[in-house]
């Protein structure tokens, strides 16, 4: 593999120059080696030289010129350009140690061998040189090339010392397996079993970013199913670990709702990139460990889990520093739903009934009905089928009713005029109350779309405001409402 052209550019030949100009080694490290190497698009590029990142930045920013913007973090001894949609990160070369009750290390300067040892895993532990005399060479002192090519992630040094010292490194290592589908080296694995508990000292904010790293891979169950195995999910989201298992009385047992959610959860994400809608189908079912009863004639039964699991979705949330407002909002509310277009399948599809659906689940209906087919996981493929066919029907079922509403909505069957020579009004708040119900009402079928019907309503509403109407609408709209006379 020829490393070289890869980095034939003008970035990369600017920081080896100015590295050059200053007598230091700088290095292309990180993340982008690995992405490089395997042809996963990367915008954020991270070098290390043996001396000073800062100087190294701002002499790369001197020779880029125009449109460059330098940060620097003299704090931490490390300074960022970007260039339109492109990072470069400089930092030099350290060493770092820990104490067991932190994951923040005691940084001093070192050697490159010194920064790739404490880097986390042997794909991330290479290093290209930017130097002009050996522009291109790699550094690769844990086979990290040979770990690409057996898919595999593998911690460079002792795996219990690299997790005890940073236990955040143990998600790192579930969250690069799902991305890159890769699988953890045993050693590697067993070591995240024993450091589990080391993860309490993690922040939740830190936990979160992985995990909605995970959500966004194209296979989430990868993952999930990792935390599940290595013990940490039984930490960070005991909830979900609970949904595993199935308990069996009287010879009659329950489906893995783990598993079944993996399947769901994959199933969506096969058709939508949305990474909420992902954590909805995560949660659909949540509840059900907490609401779980046998019934010796009904069997197993769930009672209310998608209501107690929308308001488990509200806690957990919270809990781990998950986004609030709107976003929680939409995942409790497909949570709550997930369960109604199953029902309108088994029940007879009538308007109203899918009329509320769509009025619940709102701009969200369509994300809806992508869990709620996810959700049909049936092993008898012919019980599958019949249960999609009918979503087709309650989806065709949606487009109709939701065309009926255009047209119904275009115009009250008794117009605002109408009513204030109905009630000798003028025009006022009141005549916007009359109409504003008497359209909802005729949009929810409460009543029949026809005069006759609006006229009654009306008189309703005005009893119990204690207004009274100034003639009898009767006679005009059972007129108009009746069927036209003709001669023989």
């Amino acid at each position: 593999m020829n490393l070289k052209d890869r980095i034939d550019t003008r970035t990369f030949h600017t920081v080896g120059s100015a590295a050059d100009t200053l007598g230091r080694e700088a290095y292309v490290v990180g993340g982008y080696v690995r992405d490089l190497i395997i042809g996963r698009a990367s915008k954020d590029v991270d070098f290390v030289t043996v001396g000073s990142g800062i100087e190294l930045a701002e002499a790369v920013a001197a020779r880029m010129g125009r449109g460059v913007h330098l940060t620097v973090y003299r704090n931490y001894g490390t300074a960022q350009l970007r260039r339109g949609e492109t990072e470069l990160e400089f930092v030099g070369a350290r060493r770092e140690s820990y104490r067991r009750e932190s994951r923040n290390p005691v940084v001093e300067d070192g050697t490159l061998e010194d920064d790739l040892a404490r880097r986390d895993f042997t794909i991330n532990a290479m290093a290209i040189c930017v130097n002009a005399d050996r522009f291109g060479e790699l550094v690769d002192r844990y086979d990290g090339m040979g770990d690409l090519g057996r898919r595999i992630i593998r911690t460079p040094l002792d795996p219990d010392v690299t997790f005890s010292d940073d236990p955040l490194r143990m998600m790192r290592a579930i969250r690069f397996a799902t991305q890159l589908q890769f699988d953890i080296y045993p050693e590697t694995f067993d070591a995240i079993r024993r450091n589990a508990p080391r993860i309490s000292i993690i922040t939740a904010e830190r936990i979160k970013d992985e995990l909605f790293k995970i959500m966004a891979a194209p296979r989430p169950s990868i993952g999930w199913k990792l935390l599940l195995d290595s013990g940490l999910l039984a930490i960070i989201l005991p909830e979900l670990a609970r949904m595993k298992g199935v308990e069996v009385v009287g010879g009659r047992g329950h489906k893995d709702n783990f598993y079944h959610t993996m399947a769901v959860l994959d199933s969506v994400a096969a058709v939508s990139d949305k990474v909420l809608l992902r954590w909805a189908a995560l949660f659909h079912d949540i509840g059900k460990p907490v609401t779980k009863h046998y019934d010796p004639v009904r069997g197993w039964t769930f009672h209310n889990h998608n209501f107690i699991g929308a308001k488990m979705v509200k806690t957990i949330f919270r809990r781990m520093k998950f986004p609030l407002g709107q976003d929680l909002a939409y995942v409790a509310k497909l949570v709550e739903l997930h369960m109604r277009p199953i029902a309108l399948v088994e029940d007879e599809v009538t308007d109203s009934a899918v009329r509320r659906l769509a009025n619940y689940a709102e701009d969200d209906l369509d994300d809806l009905m992508i869990l709620a087919r996810a959700d049909i996981t049936s092993k008898d493929e012919a019980r599958k089928a019949r249960y999609l066919a009918n979503f087709d029907l309650v989806e065709e079922k949606f487009r109709a009713t939701h065309e009926k509403d255009v047209e119904r909505n275009r115009k009250n069957p008794v117009d605002g005029t109408e009513i204030m020579a109905l009630f000798g009004l003028p025009q006022s708040p009141e005549v916007g109350y009359f109409t504003k119900n008497l359209k909802q009402a005729v949009k929810d079928c409460v009543i029949e779309d026809n005069r006759h019907a609006a006229f009654e309503y009306l008189l309703q509403l005005a009893r119990e405001k204690g207004i009274e109407p100034l003639y009898d609408p009767f006679a005009e709209s059972d007129a108009e409402d009746s069927p036209t006379e003709t001669a023989d």
